[in-house]
C-alpha cells in the first residue's frame, strides 16, 4: 500500500535506513548469519509501505528486503556472487521472471512495459531466490535458517499477545496507520493479530512455519535447550499462540504439516509429499479449466468452521470462476499488467476480488506463468528425496532441511487460496534448489556433537566415569 499522508516519520526512516542497518549487520556478524538476521528482521518489522519512483519498480517491504541483501552481498562477498553457476533447476525461476516480458509483447504493450514488469518480477522472486542459491545450499546453512525462523516466531509472541488483547494496533502506534482493513481482524469473538505484516493470515502462516521449524529442531535433537529452558516449553507456548491467531487456514496447514512429519518419520516414503504437490497441480488445473466449482470444499468448510468461513471460501470461488473465464480468453501468456485481467462494469468499476496467487498469475501471465510458478515452488522440495533418501530425513543433519521442504509445500497450498508472498519462503526455495546430495563429507563437516545442544552428563560404569558415546556416523554405502 502507498504511504498515507498521516504516516509517522518512522516510515521513511525505517524503509530507507534499512540498507544501512544491513551493512552494519554484515560488518558485525558472519555473512550467513547476517543474511538470516537481516532477512527475518526486515520482513517481520519493516512497515507495510510502498514508494513509487519513475522508471524503477516500487520500493516496498519486499523489494527493500531483497535489494538490501543483494547489495550487501555484492559489497562484502563479491566472490560468492562471481562463483555462482546456474543449474537446470533454476530454469523455472528464470522463466517466471521472464513471463511478464512475454505477456507484454503478446498483448502489444511494448518492450519497455515488458522489461519494467519483468524487473519487478525479478525483485519479488528472482533476487530472494538468488540469495537462497548463494547462502543456503548445504545442510548446516539450512539448519541456521530454520533456527532463525523459529526465533522469529518467538520474537513475535509478545506482539501477538498484545494485539489479541488490545486489537491490532502496533502498526498504527509505530508507523501511524493501519496496514489493512480493521474489520478483517475480528474473528471468533476476538482479534486476529497482524503485528507488522500485511494481513492476519500472513501472521498465522508465519507462526505455523516457526512452530514446525522448532518442532523439527527439537525432535531431531538439533536443539534441546535455549539458555537452559527446554525446547518443549517454547514449543508449547508457540503452538497455543499459533492456534489463538484465529486463522482457520493456518490451523489446517499446521495439522497437514504435522501429518507430513509423521508420514516421513514412520512411512519413510516421499509419497505424502508428492501427493500434496500433485493436489496443488490438480487443483490449479481444475479451477483454471473450469471443470470443478469447489462446492464440496465450501460445504466441508461450512461443516468444520461454520457458515462465516464457508462464505469467505465461496466468495473466493465465485470470483475465481469469473476471473478464470476472463483468463481463458488469453490462455497462453495472459493479459499482462495494468489491471487488464480484471473485470469491470459498465461504469469502469472493478467488480472482482483477487485473493489467490495462481488466479492473479493466470490472468496476467497465462498458463505459461502458472506452470512456471508451480515448477519454481514445487520442484525444489519434491526433488529433495532424490538427493537424500527419506529414511535420513529424521537425522539431525538433514531434519532442518527436510522441514523446510515441508514448509515450502505448505506455503504452496496456502497460495491456492491466498496471495501472501514472503521472501523467506522464496529464499528457502533457492536453498533447496541448490542443495547438494548428502555425503559422508556433510556428516563429517556438520558435527553432530556440536549441533546437539544436550547438556553433558557423564556416564558411570562400574563406579568410574566414562566419556559419552560418540554419535553413530552414517555408513557411506547407505548414502
Amino acid at each position: 500500500m502507498k504511504v498515507p499522508a498521516d504516516a509517522s516519520f518512522l516510515v521513511p526512516v525505517a524503509m530507507f535506513g534499512w540498507p544501512f542497518a544491513l551493512v552494519a549487520l554484515f560488518m558485525l556478524l558472519p555473512a550467513r548469519r547476517a543474511v538470516v538476521t537481516g532477512l527475518i528482521v526486515a520482513w517481520l518489522f519493516l512497515p507495510v509501505a510502498e514508494y513509487e519512483f519513475k522508471g524503477i519498480p516500487e520500493y516496498n517491504k519486499m523489494t527493500a528486503t531483497s535489494m538490501s541483501l543483494f547489495l550487501a552481498t555484492l559489497l562484502f562477498e563479491p566472490n560468492r556472487v562471481l562463483s555462482f553457476r546456474p543449474k537446470w533447476i533454476d530454469l523455472p525461476m528464470a522463466v517466471l521472471c521472464a513471463c511478464p516480458l512475454m505477456s507484454s509483447l503478446s498483448n502489444g504493450l511494448g518492450l519497455y512495459d515488458g522489461l519494467s514488469e519483468s524487473n519487478g518480477q525479478l525483485l519479488r522472486w528472482g533476487l530472494p531466490y538468488f540469495i537462497g542459491r548463494l547462502y543456503f545450499t548445504d545442510y548446516e546453512s539450512m539448519r541456521d535458517l530454520a533456527f532463525g525462523i523459529f526465533l522469529g516466531g518467538l520474537a513475535y509472541l509478545p506482539f501477538c499477545w498484545f494485539e489479541m488483547r488490545m486489537s491490532p494496533q502496533l502498526h498504527r502506534l509505530t508507523y501511524g496507520y493501519h496496514q489493512h482493513g480493521f474489520m478483517q481482524t475480528i474473528r471468533y469473538g476476538g482479534y486476529r493479530p497482524m503485528v507488522f505484516l500485511q494481513h492476519g493470515l500472513m501472521v498465522g502462516m508465519w507462526m505455523v512455519t516457526a512452530t514446525l521449524a522448532g518442532l523439527a529442531l527439537w525432535k531431531s535433537g538439533v536443539v534441546r535447550h535455549i539458555r537452559g529452558i527446554p525446547m518443549w516449553a517454547f514449543l508449547a507456548v508457540l503452538l497455543v499462540t499459533t492456534v489463538m491467531c484465529r486463522s482457520s487456514g493456518a490451523i489446517v496447514l499446521l495439522a497437514v504439516g504435522l501429518g507430513l512429519f509423521a508420514a516421513v518419520k514412520y512411512l519413510r516414503s516421499p509419497a505424502a509429499l508428492i501427493g500434496l504437490g500433485a493436489v496443488c497441480v490438480l487443483y490449479v488445473f481444475a479451477r483454471s479449466a473450469g471443470v470443478w466449482d469447489g462446492s464440496q470444499l465450501t460445504e466441508l468448510t461450512r461443516t468444520v468452521f461454520g457458515p462465516e468461513r464457508a462464505q469467505s471460501v465461496e466468495t473466493r470461488f465465485y470470483n475465481e470462476e469469473a476471473l478464470s473465464a476472463r483468463a481463458r480468453q488469453q490462455p497462453v501468456f495472459g493479459w499482462g499488467g495494468w489491471g487488464r485481467s480484471r473485470i469491470y462494469d459498465d461504469r469502469g468499476k472493478d467488480i472482482t476480488i483477487t485473493d489467490s496467487l495462481w488466479i492473479i498469475t493466470l490472468g496476467t501471465n497465462g498458463a505459461f506463468g502458472v506452470a512456471a510458478v508451480l515448477a519454481a515452488i514445487l520442484l525444489p522440495p519434491l526433488l529433495l528425496f532424490r538427493k537424500v533418501p527419506v529414511a535420513w530425513w529424521v537425522h539431525p543433519v538433514v531434519a532442518p532441511t527436510a522441514c523446510m521442504a515441508v514448509i515450502v509445500l505448505l506455503w504452496m497450498v496456502d497460495n491456492l487460496l491466498n496471495n501472501m508472498l514472503n521472501p523467506v519462503y522464496v529464499v528457502t526455495i533457492g536453498g533447496l534448489a541448490g542443495i547438494r546430495p548428502l555425503s559422508q563429507t556433510d556428516v563429517g563437516i556438520v558435527s553432530i556433537r556440536r549441533i546437539v545442544k544436550r547438556p553433558f552428563t557423564p556416564r558411570r560404569k562400574r563406579g568410574r566415569v566414562v566419556p559419552p558415546r560418540r554419535p553413530r556416523v552414517p555408513d557411506s554405502q547407505a548414502l
